[in-house]
């Protein structure tokens, strides 16, 4: 979900009519909003290996969390094998 700036601009119009936010907040939280939905199926996978590995998960624990939340995320990916998913984190 890329916005053009016209669609950005718009849409900061609204946030901030229906909203409390400021013009600054609003474009804020659109740029955000736009960097979550871009975030790749490989940045994903290290990422969120990383944050696990950080609350104490072992590898095991963790191929199994991310091959469960990756068909949840926003971005379409065929399901990925424990295997698959190494090698994005590892090369």
């Amino acid at each position: 979900m890329t916005t053009s700036h016209s669609d950005a601009n718009d849409l900061i119009d609204h946030l901030c009519r229906h909203s409390p936010l400021t013009a600054e907040q609003a474009k804020q939280i659109v740029a955000e909003v736009n960097h979550y939905y871009r975030e790749s199926v490989a940045s994903f996978v290290t990422r969120r290996h990383k944050e696990l590995q950080q609350q104490g998960l072992n590898n095991s624990a963790i191929y199994d969390a991310l091959i469960k939340e990756m068909p949840e995320r926003r971005f379409s990916a065929e399901p990925l094998s424990e295997r698959q998913i190494r090698r994005l984190i590892y090369g």
